[in-house]
């Protein structure tokens, strides 16, 4: 089982990015999926995460209304549009397939992760 994040980069602040995690090894049409971001020296937070069917998503308070995540089953992939970056959005974003068809904030529910991917707002 394999997650691979990408998209990352540098962006000015007020720009945009959109990161995509593709998965392969097995089908994740029936888990939900998160997006986490570690900055150093940090916890890992939550983002943004989408159950398995896409009906549902959810997102830190300090990302809502600026980031989107949504997912296509056929392509077993996920994404995150991100709008209006902040210097504070700097960190390594961290795609996961949650242990049920939810998509709990807690990163103790997720089974797979991707490697990561950087990102970094300059001010």
């Amino acid at each position: 089982v394999q997650l691979q994040a990408s998209g990352g980069g540098l962006v000015q602040a007020g720009g945009s990015l959109r990161l995509s995690c593709a998965a392969s090894g097995r089908t994740f049409s029936n888990n939900g999926l998160g997006w986490f971001r570690q900055a150093p020296g940090k916890e890992r937070e939550f983002v943004a995460g989408i159950t398995w069917s896409g009906g549902s998503t959810y997102y830190a308070d300090s990302v809502k209304g600026r980031f989107t995540i949504s997912r296509d089953n056929a392509k077993s992939t996920v994404y995150l549009q991100m709008n209006n970056l902040r210097p504070e959005d700097t960190a390594v974003y961290y795609c996961a397939t949650s242990r049920t068809a939810g998509a709990p904030t807690s990163f103790r529910y997720y089974a797979y992760w991707g490697r990561g991917t950087q990102v970094t707002v300059s001010s």
